[in-house]
């Protein structure tokens, strides 16, 4: 028996834990590509995988609905690999470990991949039901949604029929999901040469962070530990302590809100003293200015010893210290027609040093397509001034509120029937495949919602098992409502 066997929906958290045993992290899809395929096969459904590793199921209406309009529903395979310091695990390779903690599931010691596996969870359930009535479905699992929607933007949707397409893939119970903001992903190349020196090795930690999900969670005021970087260097130079940089990285992937960083300093004898003194008093700043957003926010110095090693020159050490402190981070502006929401935001969410450079990557958002390109502008304009160069990738389009939506319409009457009362309407600022795939298929009608998940793309990361139960009583309802 499995770790989530006694828990209900009995279906749903059955393929959900099927799901967790499969590697899935984004460009590491194949295997559960493969194994919804195979489970297409066993329930005699017809079923499309192309190269990337999407794939496409369709199931015929039950008796009764056949002449209900059909129901795209959509999710994506992939999830964010992220994990604790001291997790041995390669998330590329190996499965995660669900424990039910409580009212939730959670994973020991990584990303629990909630995001999206219910939706292929739910879907899996849905198809699986031998009692469920729907109408014609068309199940929409696709790849590389998490670096940029690559799957959706790559699938051939021609030959769907459905017009009406439910993603399952918001994050918050009652929250009805009708638009949301696109993006693209900065590659940011900084040029550095490097001088053979000796002196004393440190290595600056930043820890304990909460990071979080670069677009549902960047308005919540948390820190960004590579953004940090730039200022505990320019700490550093403004109270004259000599430095050179010999390596820095930060972060997991560039939709995640950085929770670690690390820099390793070259420093001429004699002054460690004074590092000391400065990191004292950078904590001080930063867990002031933190403290209810990160409360274990901290600064950690590690003696590495004295000898020679190949660092960066001045020049380099300076170009990289300017690029962490000046390039913009965080939300930049808010919505004027959406109260609460976030128009533009940018995530600098990795940093790595190779021998001749280091690389600063970006999520970059907003719901206004002009600000998306102003943004992207800054970064490469000041990537530029610094002597460096940029490459943009990744580019979705927004997903615009519509006036009038049948499916909507039909979400809302289902939910105050089950609730007893009106849901939250609302757009997300964070990419939803429904947008590539509304500009794919004409007249699509969208809507996203799904069960409470918290501290996505984190460790962190749990599931509300009730919500996931009342989310799959409404998926029904939706999938059982006759106009």
């Amino acid at each position: 028996m499995g770790v989530l066997s006694k828990l209900e929906p009995a279906s749903v958290f059955h393929y959900f834990e099927e799901i967790c045993g499969i590697p899935h992290t984004s460009h590491h899809e194949k295997a559960l590509s493969d194994y919804c395929v195979q489970f297409a096969k066993a329930h005699g459904l017809a079923c499309r995988q192309d190269e990337m590793g999407n794939v496409l199921i369709k199931a015929p209406a039950t008796p009764g609905y056949e002449n209900e309009p059909g129901l795209i529903l959509q999710g994506h395979l992939d999830m964010v690999g992220d994990k604790t310091a001291d997790c041995p695990l390669d998330l590329e390779t190996d499965a995660i470990h669900p424990v039910v903690d409580g009212n939730y599931v959670r994973a020991e010691g990584t990303t629990l991949g909630g995001d999206d596996g219910i939706a292929v969870a739910y879907a899996l359930a849905v198809l699986d039901a031998a009692d469920l009535p729907h109408p014609a479905l068309e199940v929409v699992l696709t790849v590389c949604e998490e670096v940029g929607l690559l799957g959706a933007s790559a699938m051939d949707l021609s030959g769907l029929e459905g017009r009406m397409l439910v993603n399952i893939d918001s994050e918050e119970e009652g929250v009805l999901t009708a638009g949301c903001a696109g993006g693209r992903r900065a590659e940011c190349h900084l040029p550095i040469q490097r001088v053979q020196q000796s002196g004393t090795l440190v290595k600056a930690d930043i820890v304990g962070l909460a990071g979080g999900h670069s677009g549902t969670e960047i308005h919540k005021c948390r820190a960004n530990a590579i953004a940090l970087l730039g200022r505990w260097l320019t700490l550093l130079a403004e109270n004259g302590v000599e430095y050179s940089v010999l390596a820095l990285s930060g972060g997991a992937k560039e939709n995640v809100i950085p929770k670690e960083s690390s820099v390793t300093l070259l420093l001429p004898a004699g002054v460690t003293d004074a590092v000391h003194a400065a990191a004292a008093a950078f904590a001080a700043q930063v867990q002031a200015e933190y403290g209810t957003a990160d409360p274990a926010i901290h600064l950690q110095l590690t003696e590495q010893g004295c000898g020679e090693a190949s660092v960066m020159d001045a020049a380099s050490t300076q170009r990289v210290r300017k690029a962490l402190l000046l390039m913009p981070c965080g939300v930049q502006a808010m919505s004027a027609d959406v109260p609460g929401l976030v128009e533009t935001s940018l995530n600098l969410g990795v940093a790595e040093t190779a021998e001749a450079e280091v690389i600063l990557r970006f999520s970059i958002r907003s719901s206004v397509p002009s600000a998306k390109e102003l943004l992207s502008c800054k970064v490469q304009t000041l990537t530029e001034l610094l002597g460096g160069s940029v490459r943009f990738h990744g580019d979705y389009p927004a997903w615009a509120y519509a006036r009038e939506s049948a499916l909507r319409d039909r979400c809302i009457a289902v939910y105050e029937a089950q609730y007893g009362a009106k849901p939250q309407i609302a757009a997300l600022h964070a990419g939803l495949e429904c947008g590539i795939l509304s500009g794919k298929i004409a007249g699509l009608d969208c809507i996203s919602f799904g069960p409470n998940l918290e501290h996505v793309h984190t460790p962190n990361e749990r599931a509300d098992i009730a919500s996931v139960a009342r989310v799959w009583e409404y998926l029904k309802a939706i999938l059982a409502y006759k106009a």
